[in-house]
C-alpha cells in the first residue's frame, strides 16, 4: 500500500521497519521536531527520524498539524491509502482522519478498551496486570475509542518493569500492523466497536505519581515502582529531602507490624512498614544530590534507626 507513517519514539521504529520489509510504499514519514536533550541541551532527532533517514525515506517534522495548510497539501498530494500512527504524540485532526481510504490506523500498547491514553504500558504494570498486549485500531475523534481491528496478548512477568515491556510490545505490535494491512486489503477484517463500559484511562504520568504512599500494601507499592520505570520511578522523603528508591521488593508480615512508613533495620537491611500488614525491603537508594548507593552504605552514612519514618 501507499502509506504515510507518523511516529516519534523508539517504540514506533519496529513497525516502520516491518512495513518497509513487507514491501509497503512509505511516501512520507512524519515525526516531531528535534528536541534539546542531555546536559548540553543539544538538539536530538527522534528515533523514528533516524530510522527513516537510514532507510532513505523523506521526513517532515511539523510543530503543529491541525491547521497546517502546507502539511495538509503535502498529504493530499500523496493520497495515501492508509496513514499509520504509532506513538506520534499529536492529536490527529479530522481532515487527516478523512483522507485515506483505509483510515488512520493506530498501534496502541494495550488491549483496548482497557488503558486508553498516553501511558498504557506504565499503568498496566503499575496496576499489577498479568497480561497486556497490542491493538491495531482505526482512529476516530475520541481518545483511543476507534474500532478495534486486531489484538495480540503479551504476558507480564511479576518482576518485569514497564521499561522491560516497551521493546517487547513494540516487537509484538510491528507484525500485527503488517497483518492488519494485509487483512484490510483482503477484506477479511471485521472492525469491532469498543465497549465503553469496559474502558479505563492511562493518563500521562506526572512526577508526583512516583511519590510512595506507605499506606498502600507493599505489593501495590512494588507494582507502581515497576510501572513507573524509568520515570517517575519511586521516591519518598527523609529528613526533608527526596530519597529515590531504586530497588525494592514486597514482604508479607507475620505478627506485630508497627506504624506505616516506620523503618526497621536488621543487619544492614532496610525494611519499611506498609499498609495491610506488609513491608517493603529496600536494596538501593539515591539521596537528593547524591549518587545511587547500596542500602548498607546509606544506613552507615545517614544513621537511620528503628522507629524512624520515611515520607
Amino acid at each position: 500500500m501507499r502509506l504515510v507513517f507518523c511516529g516519534t519514539p523508539q517504540f514506533a521504529v519496529p513497525t516502520l521497519k516491518a512495513l518497509l520489509h513487507a514491501g509497503h510504499d512509505i511516501q512520507l514519514v512524519v515525526t516531531q521536531p528535534d528536541r534539546p536533550s542531555g546536559r548540553g541541551m543539544n538538539l536530538v532527532a527522534p528515533p523514528v527520524k533516524q530510522a527513516a533517514l537510514d532507510a532513505g525515506l523523506p521526513v517532515i517534522q511539523p510543530e503543529k498539524i491541525k491547521n497546517n495548510q502546507e502539511f495538509r497539501e503535502k498529504l493530499e498530494a500523496i493520497q495515501p491509502q492508509a496513514i499509520i500512527v504509532v506513538a506520534y504524540g499529536r492529536i490527529i485532526p479530522k481532515w487527516m482522519l478523512d483522507l485515506p481510504h483505509y483510515g488512520n490506523l493506530n498501534l496502541h500498547a494495550s488491549l483496548l478498551p482497557k488503558y486508553r491514553g498516553a501511558a498504557p504500558i506504565q499503568w498496566a504494570v503499575a496496576n499489577g496486570e498479568p497480561v497486556t498486549g497490542a491493538t491495531t485500531m482505526r482512529i476516530d475523534e475520541g481518545l483511543d475509542t476507534g474500532d478495534i481491528l486486531l489484538q495480540r496478548e503479551l504476558p507480564i512477568a511479576p518482576d518485569q518493569t514497564a521499561e522491560d515491556i516497551f521493546p517487547l510490545l513494540a516487537e509484538v505490535g510491528a507484525p500485527l500492523m503488517v497483518e492488519t494491512l494485509e487483512k484490510l486489503d483482503a477484506g477479511t477484517i471485521v472492525p469491532k466497536k469498543q465497549d465503553d463500559a469496559l474502558s479505563g484511562l492511562a493518563p500521562i504520568l506526572k512526577r508526583e505519581d512516583g511519590l510512595v504512599d506507605f499506606a498502600r500494601p507493599a505489593m501495590q507499592i512494588y507494582n507502581r515502582w515497576r510501572g513507573f520505570q524509568p520515570w517517575p520511578g519511586a521516591y519518598t522523603h527523609f529528613n526533608g529531602k527526596i530519597l529515590v528508591l531504586h530497588s525494592l521488593i514486597p514482604m508479607e508480615l507475620r505478627g506485630e507490624q508497627g506504624a506505616q512508613a516506620e523503618v526497621r533495620i536488621e543487619r544492614n537491611r532496610l525494611l519499611v512498614n506498609c499498609g495491610e500488614n506488609s513491608r517493603i525491603e529496600i536494596f538501593e537508594v539515591q539521596p537528593e544530590g547524591k549518587k545511587r548507593m547500596p542500602v548498607a552504605d546509606f544506613l552507615h552514612g545517614y544513621q537511620l534507626k528503628n522507629g524512624d519514618r520515611l515520607g
